[in-house]
């Protein structure tokens, strides 16, 4: 059973409900309708009730219990999303009005939902871009009281039979926070941990990433990895991690043991923890374009409750992956 099989499988062992706000596209339709069949969750498409039904029976779907519609239009909900989003956002100076027509936004509309407790959880972005998705969760949903920051990690699904003997890293911040700072990447490094044994059952090896190794280079960039690693170990000295670290040396044994002797992560590193958006986003793509991995992402963290970002290029496998890990999320703040 590969990674991503096991993912599911543990997500379809307590299967939620998740709300897709972009019912219309078939992609969505065809992840939520193979989610379905595969026990994974329940799922509700937000969109035009019409432009909806049509998409699922296009996809062969004619009636589901597992599969229903919300159209932000004529729903019952719609009324009391815009009161709750009112009353969520009118220390901002909004409208009831205003508050009304963004009821009727799909992304809102799903966030809230999530929010009002109709549903645990929620996917977009197939069509809208992150900063819309993400403004929506953070407007609707809302930071969780403990996270430091919201920030993003991505699920590097290794080919099978990788010569590292790894089956999957977790790479963060590659979607959302642009230049952490040093409270920042030590936060986004200790979120980013939790995630990954969250996710995926097993410890979390961190190593914060630089293109220097230990002192090797000297510079302000370099100084801030070294720091945010210091403050990570200081703040959860149970947590094998290390840093600044190249990558070779977190990931390739042989170098690690030459670069980083006596390191607890170096050359087995399974959480990669980048500098700035900049060099996670570059490192992914790379990763998955060159090297083969299958990427599951941006995944979100410090959220209140799960809202997770596809992205605008996303195949079925990957809205049905992500349905998985939004599921798991929602079982780990149930548990």
């Amino acid at each position: 059973m590969t990674v991503l099989q096991e993912l599911r499988a543990r997500a379809a062992s307590k299967p939620a409900h998740i709300v897709m706000s972009e019912g219309h596209d078939p992609r969505i339709v065809a992840g939520a309708l193979e989610a379905t069949m595969a026990g994974i969750a329940r799922i509700t498409l937000v969109g035009t009730r019409a432009t909806v039904e049509e998409r699922l029976h296009q996809a062969g779907v004619t009636g589901s219990d597992d599969i229903t519609i919300q159209d932000p239009a004529t729903s019952d909900l719609t009324d009391e999303v815009a009161r709750s989003f009112y009353e969520l956002r009118k220390h901002k100076g909004i409208r009831e009005d205003y508050a009304a027509e963004q009821a009727r936004d799909p992304l809102v509309f799903a966030a809230m939902m999530v929010r009002n407790g109709h549903a645990d959880g929620t996917v977009g972005g197939a069509i809208h871009t992150t900063s819309d998705t993400v403004r929506a969760a953070l407007q609707c949903i809302g930071k969780a009281p403990e996270a430091p920051l919201v920030s993003s990690f991505f699920l590097m699904a290794l080919p099978d039979g990788h010569s590292s003997g790894r089956r999957a890293l977790t790479f963060g911040d590659c979607g959302l926070v642009i230049d952490p700072d040093t409270e920042e990447l030590a936060a986004i490094a200790a979120a980013s941990a939790n995630s990954h044994r969250q996710l995926l059952g097993e410890e979390p090896k961190v190593a914060l990433l630089s293109f220097s190794t230990m002192g090797s280079a000297k510079h302000p960039s370099v100084t801030k990895v070294a720091e945010a690693a210091r403050l990570l170990k200081e703040r959860h000295p149970k947590l094998a991690s290390d840093g600044e670290m190249q990558f070779d040396a977190a990931f390739v044994p042989s170098v690690g043991a030459s670069k980083a002797p006596g390191s607890p992560v170096a050359g087995h590193a399974n959480v990669m923890i980048f500098p700035n958006l900049d060099a996670g986003n570059i490192g992914y793509k790379i990763a998955q374009r060159i090297g083969g991995a299958q990427a599951i992402g941006p995944i979100l963290q410090g959220l209140n409750k799960p809202a997770n970002d596809l992205s605008r290029g996303c195949n079925i496998t990957d809205v049905t992956n992500m349905i998985a890990v939004t599921v798991l999320q929602a079982a780990a703040d149930d548990g």
